[in-house]
């Protein structure tokens, strides 16, 4: 038997060849066409080869002293890395965790401890409601209730009418799944005060924090100033190989190194992730308000291009995004639009569409737009350029299964 062949052919021989059987995936000729193609809006670390990412750390010793003895159980580099983010954020303690899932776990369920109660409202299109399986009932003996479904964070005044009573409320800044969004800075410290009314603490579900400034107009310190606890993401915005950190009042802090434990989070060595999510706090970090500033430049241009191309429907959500990062809806099949940005990139050398397409109904799919310092070499007539052939290919390629209202 050959590697890579099946194990079947037909009777007269003509069975797939090894070519055929090895095929790459739309997901493997997406990534490689991402990869080669000179142009595209984002280089995200994270789908780079091993040897390109390993390079990260060339810059180590710009960000920390290097004749340090290595970090043993978050000592060290670590706690440097923890001291950082506290002065970011303006926060009495910041620690270090592997993973945001178990950051956020630890930070409601000692919460939970305090106020007694083991209720955490927060909308269904947060990240623990789509993403982690349940974790926060199915482990951390807490009690998701829900907020209304639109996609957009909560009102004041639906926080104030809440119909049973909930000790922590947890807020998405920004809602990723309902399109990156962000609420006013006055609906937000709105939101807040409601939440204090009830007796509730505030935690921010802070993944993306670090880009909200430019939408907001006020600094980390003062958004994160706003709740009663706050977790980051390290590799999200800033490119690092992983991690989060949960920020908060020195007690709360105290007490969750010792949850953190328990749920397994005392890791030997992290010194890469944390030096790696230092040199993105001291590299990427400064230049997040400017890949703001220009994914409103992409998305407008965007929406000139699909529209210059001939689509009969599509939309670009927000229509200003509220950080760098948002979403396109086009009324076709996934399989269709994603073969078409797949060709676009193969042929053309510009990724306009690097990411993966989600269904959204029948005949409608989305997907989101990223833009990172690579984008920062387009021009908004470039981006409406792309964005034209991309129309002109997908029209050609199928006509739409469905036209939304």
């Amino acid at each position: 038997m050959i590697a890579g062949m099946t194990e079947t052919a037909d009777h007269d021989g003509t069975g797939p060849t090894t070519e055929e059987a090895a095929a790459p995936t739309p997901r493997e000729r997406r990534i490689a066409a991402w990869r080669n193609a000179p142009r595209v809006l984002a280089r995200l670390g994270f789908l780079a080869p091993l040897q390109e990412r390993l390079r990260l750390l060339e810059a180590a010793g710009d960000v920390h002293d290097l004749d340090e003895t290595s970090d043993i159980y978050g000592n060290g580099v670590v706690e440097a890395l923890e001291r950082r983010v506290a002065e970011l954020l303006g926060t009495e303690a910041a620690a270090f965790f592997p993973t945001g899932t178990m950051a956020q776990q630890v930070a409601l369920r000692c919460w939970a401890g305090r106020t007694g109660d083991p209720a955490v409202a927060l909308h269904p299109m947060s990240h623990p409601e789509v993403y982690e399986r349940n974790a926060f009932s199915q482990v951390s003996g807490l009690r998701p209730v829900h907020f209304a479904n639109e996609p957009r964070l909560p009102t004041a005044e639906e926080v104030r009418d809440f119909a049973e009573p909930f000790g922590a409320l947890m807020l998405e800044l920004p809602l990723r799944d309902a399109g990156f969004v962000l609420p006013t800075w006055d609906e937000l410290s709105e939101v807040v005060e409601a939440a204090r009314e009830r007796d509730a603490v505030v935690h921010f579900d802070g993944a993306r924090l670090w880009e909200c400034t430019e939408h907001f107009g006020k600094s980390l310190e003062e958004i994160a100033g706003l709740a009663d606890s706050v977790y980051v993401s390290f590799y999200k915005s800033l490119d690092a190989f992983g991690g989060a950190a949960l920020a908060g009042p020195a007690s709360l802090i105290e007490e969750a190194r010792t949850w953190r434990h328990r749920y397994g989070g005392a890791v030997f060595q992290q010194f890469p992730t944390a030096l790696s999510a230092l040199i993105g706090l001291d590299r990427e970090l400064p230049r997040l308000p400017e890949y703001v500033r220009h994914a409103r430049v992409v998305a407008a241009a965007l929406r000139e291009g699909l529209e210059a191309g001939g689509l009969p429907w599509f939309r670009v959500y927000p229509e200003v995004p509220h950080t760098h990062d948002f979403q396109v809806w086009l009324p076709y099949g996934t399989e269709v639009v994603a073969e078409t940005a797949i060709r676009a990139g193969e042929e053309t050398g510009t990724m306009l569409f690097a990411n993966h397409w989600d269904p959204k109904g029948p005949g409608l799919a989305f997907t989101e737009v990223y833009v990172r310092a690579a984008a920062l070499e387009w021009t908004a007539g470039d981006v409406r350029e792309a964005a034209t052939d991309f129309a002109r290919r997908l029209t050609g390629a199928q006509p739409s299964l469905c036209r939304p209202d």
